[in-house]
């Protein structure tokens, strides 16, 4: 488990979180707010819409930033990104934009409902696009930490 990489919990849309997950989006798409998480770190996934859960994580490969418009050139001399139009349009509007690569997308064995990480911090958000998470705060020690021991576990 590699507990000592930065890691970030990020919502995203179901149909683009499953895209993630069935290795068909290789590069997720950021609009800069002053968060840049670095090569190697590890994205925390929050399905939000009707899903409300954490489903997964994956780690980060190369990220390219800059002007959206230089992310989707850059994006345009790479094969099998996975990312469409509709993934541009999303980041078009802002000053930086940002794609972080996709490595070794992991779903958990069962999602973790916006419900029941409720039952254990009441008043609990998800972040609106993506936040900074401490391997010592409530929500990685009590909920995520658990869902991750089922994905390392080592055999025989």
């Amino acid at each position: 488990m590699i507990e000592d990489a930065p890691m970030y919990l990020m919502s995203i849309k179901p149909k683009y979180a499953y895209r993630i997950f069935t290795n068909i989006k290789k590069f997720e798409l950021r609009k800069w707010f002053g968060i840049k998480p670095e090569k190697g770190s590890i994205i925390v996934v929050y399905a939000s819409g009707s899903v409300r859960a954490i489903i997964g994580e994956f780690k980060v490969g190369r990220i390219i930033s800059g002007k959206p418009s230089h992310v989707w050139d850059k994006l345009s001399m790479i094969e099998e990104t996975g990312v469409s139009e509709e993934d541009y349009r999303y980041i078009k509007g802002s000053k930086i934009a940002m794609a972080l690569e996709v490595v070794d997308p992991k779903l958990y064995i069962k999602p973790i409902t916006l419900d029941e990480i409720r039952s254990i911090i009441p008043g609990f958000m998800p972040p609106f696009s993506f936040r900074k998470l401490y391997v010592d705060e409530p929500l990685y020690e009590l909920i995520i930490r658990k869902a991750r021991e089922y994905l390392y576990v080592k055999t025989a």
